[in-house]
């Protein structure tokens, strides 16, 4: 395998920088995402004008409608205020309770109830009965109305036409509570304005009336099940209070003040142990601290009752008196002398004197606690036998008090009872509902239905939406080329050029017609001997103009483009004279033919010896297009060995030399053909003849003809149409022979849209910026 020069690859590389390597853009999925919104923009629109077109006509077709409503307030105060009982205590004021009037409104009952009273099922709008799968589903719907239209004996056809009128009137009623209030909105809609106001202030009197009936029915109910239920307790009650006297006169069970006279005197005798036993502790409290006072000789010591004794008084201040004088004397007279003798004697006989007269007084306290004692022995003697005589009497009393028990529920049972009476009597004289009407409906004047706003801004949305979905699906699915930076990521290949998309150059087509005449004519072959050949070559006819448009714009992008690719061939094939190029693509109609003639072409009017060879012998669509009425060609020059200068065709104006096909009958073996040593001798032949030699071959998909010449190739130039080959294929066939891969100059994408193209590219890329490079290019001569 050639491989070039490793300083002409950098010199090639640095011809075609790659893009650096750096951190993304911020905005880069901004541009990508703006750049697809522009691309699918036609999409979008076109959605959005269908979507907007259909809301339009359904709007346009759609026949008015009109929506009442009224409002009621659920005021549990107003029954609060008036009647004050357990009903009202026991009411549920939360959601579940509101919510169950809702459904009560929505009842076929109110249903009916309005139905009968505005004679609705007679009006064109209900009352027109449905027929078919509609009517089945009604009648299953509304099976509870139709027992009851059944019940009251009416008609088959008016049964119907009520079930019609029901089924419709609950299809256009709503009623829904107003969130986190206790007001009920109830909202019916109509053709007819003034029909919708009055049905829904109908339904709001329905439900009053519904809720007043269904108010005085219950009271009605529960008063006549009150008195009975009031003559049962009454007589309960009585015979209750017989059994219990009864009994009591039977068992001698004597009560006073509500209590048995025996349970009274052993409450007393209770009462007067526990006095008298407290005052026993009391008495022998004392008596023991006067004893201890006593026996410790405590002449310091004072009780309650010796503060109060004038002769204990008199002892102490005078036994105090002598202390001191003894005091007083010691230190003077010595603890020997007479006098303070004396003083001691005296205090000792005043203290003797002390403690008798508390002798005294400690007999007073035994006393007391003799006396105590006695008492409480005989109150619990008292006690014993109290006791014991009321165990017989405890017994009975048992049985008195459950006789008592049932009395009192029986008769609070009557309290209660007659209670109730007493306010369902009221409520029936004076019935009132928890509801009332806060707003009655008006007569609108603005159609609710449809809103042609809120349909035609829905429209434009869908309209959007499946735009925005059939857009994203649309770039889903493209998958093919479209930017440069999809060639180095797929393929790892530089991107040569973007040839642009043009149409074919019909003037150029006139000035070759124009000048056809003026072109020598090639001298007649017939009669030539055999092995002779002439020295003028045959001119070519007027090509396309399109495998001619890099001659007649050299000033065009395009023509720009191919001299980018010799740049690159130059560059990279440095060391190679003459340098033979083959032109491939992936898939037939890419192109190639058209790149492989416009670039021979261009190296020919720029001087060099070129020679175009139409490599493809299966499909030798060059030769149609530049030389169609060649008679013989490279397959003659293959298998007859006849020298390529008389087979080429000239093009006049760039002195290109063209070897077409012509083929007599398909050729079985085209891979065997091209790897063949006669071609091995006409690419010789070429080479010496030529600096350039350039092969139209056969597309790399469906074919292996041009890997069975790639060793005889310098270097190749992939053709890829822009937004048709998928990158998948292109990569997965440059993967299946690196041969070629790695003898590729780069790709060259043909047929490029430069209008959608800068809504690929990200901003700042240069085909971002291609209207700023037209002052360069001219597509003139």
């Amino acid at each position: 395998m050639l491989k070039p020069p490793a300083d002409h690859r950098d010199e090639c590389f640095r011809a075609f920088p790659p893009e650096p390597a750096g951190p993304p853009e911020e905005s880069s999925d901004l541009d990508r995402m703006l750049a697809a919104a522009r691309r699918q923009l036609r999409l979008l629109i076109g959605c959005c004008l269908l979507s907007l077109v259909l809301g339009v006509v359904y709007v346009a077709n759609t026949v008015p409608s009109f929506t009442a409503e009224a409002a009621l307030l659920i005021d549990y105060r107003r029954l609060r205020a008036l009647h004050d009982g357990p009903d009202v205590a026991g009411l549920d004021h939360s959601g579940a309770q509101v919510d169950s009037q809702v459904e009560l409104l929505r009842s076929n009952r109110i249903a009916f109830a309005v139905i009968d009273k505005l004679q609705l099922q007679n009006d064109p709008e209900f009352g027109k009965p449905s027929s078919g799968l509609v009517a089945w589903l009604r009648a299953a719907l509304h099976g509870g109305g139709d027992r009851v239209i059944e019940e009251n004996g009416t008609s088959s056809a008016e049964r119907q036409q009520r079930l019609s009128a029901l089924g419709r009137f609950r299809a256009n009623l709503d009623v829904r509570r107003v969130q986190r209030t206790m007001v009920l909105e109830i909202r019916f809609k109509s053709t007819d304005a003034a029909k919708a106001a009055r049905i829904a202030n109908a339904v709001a009197d329905a439900y009053l009336t519904d809720q007043l009936n269904s108010k005085y029915e219950a009271t009605q109910r529960a008063t006549t099940w009150l008195l009975d239920r009031l003559a049962e307790l009454k007589q309960q009650v009585l015979t209750s209070d017989l059994a219990i006297q009864k009994f009591r006169a039977d068992n001698g069970l004597i009560s006073t003040g509500g209590r048995l006279l025996g349970d009274q005197q052993l409450g007393e005798v209770n009462t007067q142990l526990v006095a008298a036993s407290a005052e026993t502790a009391k008495a022998e409290a004392r008596y023991a601290r006067i004893k201890a006072i006593i026996d410790e000789r405590k002449t310091d010591a004072v009780v309650t009752e010796a503060i109060g004794n004038t002769t204990i008084d008199q002892l102490r201040m005078k036994f105090l008196a002598a202390a001191k004088r003894e005091s007083d004397l010691a230190p003077k007279l010595g603890p020997t002398h007479a006098a303070v003798a004396g003083a001691r004697m005296e205090m000792r006989q005043y203290e003797r004197l002390m403690f008798d007269e508390l002798g005294r007084i400690a007999e007073g306290y035994l006393s007391d606690v003799v006396i105590a004692r006695t008492k409480e022995k005989s109150l619990r003697n008292s006690l014993k036998k109290l006791v014991g005589g009321n165990a017989t009497a405890n017994e009975t009393a048992v049985a008195l008090r459950e006789l008592e028990r049932e009395a009192e529920t029986y008769r609070t049972l009557y309290q209660s009872f007659l209670q109730r009476y007493q306010e369902a009597v009221q409520h029936q004289s004076f019935p009132i509902t928890e509801a009332r009407v806060v707003s009655s409906a008006l007569v609108p004047s603005v159609p609710s239905h449809p809103k042609k706003t809120l349909v035609l801004a829905l429209a434009l949305m869908i309209g959007g939406a499946v735009g925005a979905m059939l857009g994203a699906l649309r770039e889903l699915r493209d998958r093919a080329f479209r930017t440069e930076e999809q060639v180095r990521d797929e393929l790892g290949q530089e991107l040569l050029g973007m040839l642009p998309l043009v149409d074919e150059p019909k003037a150029a087509r006139d000035r070759w017609d124009a000048l056809l005449p003026e072109l020598p004519k090639p001298p007649p072959t017939e009669g030539k001997a055999e092995g002779e050949h002439t020295d003028r070559p045959r001119l070519l006819p007027p090509a396309p103009g399109m495998m001619r448009y890099a001659l007649d714009h050299p000033l065009s992008n395009y023509a720009e483009i191919l001299r980018g690719i010799k740049l690159a061939a130059d560059l990279t094939l440095a060391g190679h004279t003459p340098r033979v190029i083959g032109a491939v693509s992936v898939l037939p109609s890419e192109g190639k033919s058209t790149v492989a003639k416009n670039l021979a072409s261009l190296l020919a009017h720029q001087g060099a010896r070129t020679l175009l060879v139409d490599a493809d012998l299966r499909n030798p669509g060059l030769t149609r297009a530049v030389a169609p009425d060649a008679e013989a060609g490279l397959v003659q020059a293959v298998l007859e060995g006849a020298p390529i200068r008389d087979l080429v065709h000239c093009e006049s104006d760039s002195n290109l030399a063209v070897l077409p096909v012509v083929l007599q009958r398909r050729l079985p073996h085209a891979a065997e053909f091209l790897a063949s040593a006669g071609m091995r001798t006409v690419l010789r032949q070429a080479r010496q003849a030529y600096d350039w030699i350039v092969l139209d071959l056969p597309p790399l998909g469906p074919v292996v003809d041009a890997r069975a010449i790639v060793g005889q190739i310098d270097a190749f130039v992939l053709v890829v149409e822009w937004g048709r080959t998928t990158r998948r294929l292109v990569r997965a066939t440059l993967e299946a022979d690196r041969n070629i891969r790695d003898k590729c100059l780069g790709v060259v994408l043909n047929k490029v849209n430069l209008r959608q193209l800068k809504l690929y590219d990200a901003c700042g890329s240069k085909a971002y910026y291609d209207g700023e490079y037209s002052s360069y290019y001219h597509d003139g001569r």
